[in-house]
């Protein structure tokens, strides 16, 4: 099932909180290619754009509704035209998919890489696509995020809520060395977020946290569902704990 994206970028507030910290990690002249791997509906990327005001973003993402979203968003902003699209899955990246651009300067990347199962393989894509010296800057779920609500999704029945991968720092820095990065820091810390009630917190649930599960899940019985588990939670708080990355490709 296909992302709600408009939802999602109503919702998105966290992501583009995340994003933004994770930005300032970003060394940037102003004139690079950078990659936003998992741009989502382009919320993120356009904070990225305005540090490159001579340069230029591939915004990739493997939902074609995410990136109607973005596009729709970057045709009506200044200097939109200095963002290019590519419907991709990043286990499937290869250099080919950058169609002449050459080797990127950066890869940056928020809220994307749990939802990839394969990090062996998703960082060796991911420095084949950089150049030699290339940064590396990114956050996701790590280990013993949204634990509290895979625990209640578990008191109600369901044995997982979705596909993730929520890693370790010690063990994503093993990853990236072996994929060809160095100057490899790993970190993870919690960032829970507060939800104003629980019907907002339903929401939340619906369209980001449980959207594989409710995909298999009779329609009606979707929003059901989300708001059973947001009842079940002890408050309306999601216990995010992200994984930070920041390297070099050598």
């Amino acid at each position: 099932m296909d992302w709600d994206a408009r939802n999602y970028d109503r919702l998105s507030d966290p992501h583009v909180r995340w994003g933004a910290a994770v930005l300032e990690r970003l060394d940037l002249a102003g004139d690079e290619t950078v990659l936003d791997a998992g741009c989502g509906t382009g919320r993120v990327t356009e904070q990225l754009l305005s540090r490159l005001p001579r340069g230029s973003v591939v915004a990739l993402d493997a939902s074609p509704a995410m990136l109607g979203e973005a596009r729709a968003r970057f045709s009506r902003l200044p200097g939109g035209e200095r963002v290019s699209f590519v419907e991709a899955d990043l286990l499937e990246l290869t250099p080919e998919y950058l169609e002449g651009r050459g080797r990127l300067d950066a890869v940056f990347s928020t809220a994307t890489f749990h939802w990839v199962a394969d990090h062996e393989r998703l960082f060796a894509n991911l420095r084949s696509v950089l150049r030699d010296g290339g940064q590396f800057v990114a956050q996701c779920g790590g280990e013993g995020n949204i634990a509290g609500v895979l625990a209640a999704v578990k008191r109600l029945g369901a044995e997982r809520a979705g596909t993730w991968l929520y890693a370790p720092a010690w063990e994503t820095a093993k990853r990236l060395e072996r994929a060809g990065f160095g100057e490899v820091r790993c970190w993870c810390h919690p960032d829970p977020v507060s939800f104003p009630d629980r019907g907002a917190l339903a929401d939340f649930l619906q369209t980001v946290c449980l959207r594989e599960h409710l995909g298999t899940l009779e329609p009606p019985e979707r929003r059901r569902f989300a708001q059973r588990v947001a009842e079940e939670m002890p408050e309306p708080v999601i216990d995010y704990v992200r994984l930070n990355i920041v390297a070099r490709a050598i």
